[in-house]
């Protein structure tokens, strides 16, 4: 039977076979290293956080970014209808001569020929 081809528990290493050696393993670095390691990471946490809270591009403002859109979107909106608004209004003083009959009659207070107009007062009471 031919020898095995490595080391059995038990029985003697084989002559001419080395033992594995160890690397050596760096130290540890010292406890002040590593609280050293752990405040600068605390510290560049801290600084990120703060920037993505306040800074040029950060969490409040984009959150008034998005507060000013909407109001300006809201006013833009307002002011399409009020444009739409007024276009219905010119086009019916241009088309619609009773438009212009009833503007006239309650702006400028004109009556047609052969109306009679009364005004009446609201007359304040003594008691």
């Amino acid at each position: 039977m031919p020898p095995a081809a490595g080391p059995r528990i038990g029985t003697k290493r084989p002559v001419g076979v080395q033992p594995l050696r160890r690397t050596r393993v760096a130290p540890a670095p010292s406890s002040l290293g590593r609280r050293a390691v752990h405040f600068l990471l605390l510290f560049v946490t801290l600084v990120l956080v703060a920037d993505a809270l306040v800074g040029e591009k950060g969490l409040l403002e984009s959150m008034r970014a998005r507060r000013q859109y909407r109001e300006v979107a809201a006013a833009l909106e307002s002011m399409r209808r009020e444009n739409s608004r007024l276009r219905e209004h010119v086009r019916r003083l241009r088309d619609d001569p009773g438009a212009i009959e009833s503007l006239a009659r309650e702006q400028l207070g004109l009556i047609r020929p052969g109306e009679v107009l009364f005004i009446i007062k609201d007359a304040k009471r003594d008691r």
